[in-house]
């Protein structure tokens, strides 16, 4: 049964968790924006806990979570910062309490899984966004996207047309995230139905012939073939090749997909960089794909 969790409105309390890698440094400018929403801030217990890269034991991280999970007082949950660990805790959580009383997730990259694992199971829409970690370093585009995701606001986005994309337009649900993280979750019960779905991918780190056994993979497993469109975000900060792999991530998938009919896109402004703008996972959107531009819309 699909769920959908209240819109955000002032006075609303959010807490902030950390379910994988602990803080390098201070979350008080992202804690300073959410409040400048009229939000009220309530820090969990990781956000401030070290145990060796991780923020506190997966004890503490799982029962830091849950507490938030199972407090009705609070309208949403932000990851402070992905990393890696919450693949750690994932089956730990009880979602019983969250199912019959929804609350919007946010986080991107390493929370992946737990988008995609809500999702997955309960099929309550989740949000892929900017983290207070890097708020400080955010566009303010992208903040503005969350704030009016959270808040139920009609957010459309606009980027360039590139010259690879595939045009058309289309009205589904959206979903998607980290393809490392999505790739390391097939099989489990954290695994997402692509069939019929807008999919958007990103990744940081990775080196071009992983992006290119990743994207083969989902395609042998038969995930890219029903799609309604494909969205391809950034892929940035690639790994050194010892031998020149010979194409870059945009010509890797683009071969990739290029037998499939729908529409695709490229650059989108999602993934770690400065200007991630927020996508609801599981929401309904309508992209626009022409050769002059993209534009995405949601919560319409």
């Amino acid at each position: 049964m699909y769920m959908l969790p209240d819109y955000l409105k002032k006075n609303d309390k959010i807490a902030i968790v950390c379910p994988a890698k602990k803080l390098p440094k201070s979350i008080e400018f992202g804690i300073k924006v959410i409040e400048s929403w009229g939000l009220k801030v309530i820090l969990g217990e990781t956000v401030n806990a070290s145990h060796h890269q991780f923020a506190g034991d997966d004890v503490l991280r799982t029962r830091d979570i849950q507490q938030y999970l199972d407090d009705n007082e609070i309208k949403a949950i932000i990851a402070a910062r992905g990393g890696y660990g919450t693949i750690r805790i994932i089956d730990e959580l009880d979602f019983t309490n969250f199912k019959n009383n929804p609350k919007w997730i946010v986080g991107f990259s390493d929370i992946t899984i737990l988008l995609s694992h809500i999702y997955a199971n309960f099929q309550i829409p989740t949000i892929h966004g900017q983290m207070p970690m890097t708020f400080d370093e955010a566009t303010p585009a992208s903040l503005e996207s969350l704030r009016k995701i959270l808040f139920g606001e009609l957010l459309e986005i606009n980027t360039d047309s590139h010259q690879f994309n595939k045009i058309g337009s289309v009205e589904g649900e959206i979903i998607g995230g980290n393809l490392a993280l999505l790739i390391n979750i097939e099989g489990s019960a954290s695994e997402m139905n692509f069939d019929d779905k807008i999919l958007f991918l990103e990744d940081v780190g990775e080196h071009e012939y992983a992006i290119d056994r990743m994207m083969r993979m989902l395609k042998r497993a038969g995930k890219l073939k029903n799609l309604k469109a494909l969205i391809v975000g950034c892929f940035n900060e690639l790994g050194e090749e010892s031998i020149y792999f010979g194409q870059n991530p945009n010509e890797i998938i683009k071969e990739i997909v290029e037998e499939y009919n729908y529409p695709v896109c490229f650059d989108f402004p999602i993934g770690h960089i400065e200007n991630n703008m927020a996508i609801k996972v599981g929401g309904i959107a309508k992209l626009n794909i022409t050769k002059e531009k993209v534009s995405l819309i949601q919560n319409f």
